[in-house]
């Protein structure tokens, strides 16, 4: 596949991908901007020497970012009159010429915003997490190391409140995450959990008491999904409230100098979520070494564990490439264990008893 294929393919995945979650706006503008590649128009010129992998390195999510960052920065009032933060009954043919006028006028900003990986920071995603933490909890309290924080709003996954159809778990002060659960509830609903420490690093942390780093994190929440504004809205005020704070390094190097001290008594968990495909090798090599260094010394009153919420051939495991997994590892055991699988944004969670059949419904 040509580099020209395999860009025009991740916009048309990536439209796929947006309706199949609940963002039909999203479907549109990607297979208008797909179009508009093939004819090339400015996203082609924008676009066509990206020289990494345009799914691993979530290009469309960059370049659909940077046109709603446009609208929320107010640097287009034409364009932002047609999003749907502005009207609900938007219109493409109305949308995209505005668009396209924006991406060749400013093509070197959208160039310049492309050059950062997307910083959702979805909340959502803690609700996949939680059975990982859960089982954890029971063991003593917990020491959060995350990596690729971007914020760090889902450093507070205990203060959220979690729903399904089939269970409930929190009562917390922050925002309502709620999802389509396939499966199972989580086996440790019952058990109290005691957060002891937080920490977490970003190569590129945003802080939620910048007005910048805060338009930033709205603009990659798409424009037709109101409820996800929400939980970020209330997540960032909590996160102000709790003034968390977001340490600038490299994760391999931060977690080395985390785990060089002795496990302290009860759970050190590592954690993240969509970040690996980021990580280049060494990096990544670097998470692991430092891992594997501090399980050595693990014991029943000093545990560790890894929890990790990534695309299906990052975990390397069976399955749609489309999707993410979640996996949860822990020592002195050192089992383990796929809990489920799931979107992107948590949408819709299969446990792992009812993986398969769920699995087709996230298709």
């Amino acid at each position: 596949m040509s580099n020209a294929e395999s860009l025009k393919r991740a916009f048309v995945l990536q439209a796929g991908w947006g309706e199949a979650v609940g963002s039909p706006f999203t479907g549109a503008l990607m297979r208008a901007a797909a179009r508009d590649f093939e004819d090339g128009g400015p996203t082609r010129d924008i676009v066509g020497d990206w020289s990494g992998d345009p799914i691993a390195d979530a290009l469309p999510t960059r370049f659909g970012g940077a046109l709603h960052a446009a609208v929320v920065l107010g640097k287009d009032p034409a364009l932002a009159a047609e999003y749907p933060d502005m009207r609900s009954d938007w219109d493409m043919q109305r949308v995209w010429p505005l668009a396209r006028a924006f991406l060749t006028r400013e093509r070197a900003w959208v160039r310049d915003f492309l050059r950062s990986p997307p910083q959702t920071n979805e909340t959502r995603r803690t609700i996949a997490l939680l059975p990982g933490f859960l089982a954890m909890a029971r063991f003593g309290p917990l020491h959060l190391l995350e990596l690729g924080a971007s914020a760090g709003l889902n450093l507070m996954w205990d203060r959220y409140r979690y729903a399904t159809a089939s269970w409930r778990w929190g009562s917390g002060e922050g925002p309502l995450i709620d999802t389509q659960w396939y499966g199972a509830p989580p086996a440790d609903l019952d058990v109290e959990v005691n957060v002891a420490s937080r920490a977490a690093c970003d190569r590129n942390p945003l802080d939620v008491r910048n007005a910048d780093h805060v338009l930033r994190l709205r603009a990659f929440v798409w424009a037709d999904q109101p409820e996800r504004r929400e939980r970020l809205e209330k997540a960032m005020a909590l996160a102000r409230e709790a003034d968390i704070r977001v340490d600038r390094d490299e994760a391999g190097v931060w977690l080395a100098e985390k785990l060089a001290r002795p496990l302290p008594r009860g759970v050190t968990i590592v954690y993240h979520s969509v970040v690996q495909q980021y990580f280049n090798a060494e990096t990544n090599r670097a998470v692991d070494e430092a891992i594997a260094k501090a399980a050595a010394g693990a014991d029943e009153q000093h545990r560790l564990a890894r929890l990790r919420f990534e695309a299906i051939p990052v975990l390397g495991v069976e399955g749609p490439v489309e999707l993410m997994g979640v996996e949860l590892q822990y020592w002195p055991d050192g089992e383990r264990r796929l809990l489920s699988r799931t979107d992107g944004h948590a949408t819709r969670v299969a446990a792992l008893d009812q993986a398969e059949a769920g699995a087709a419904n996230l298709k």
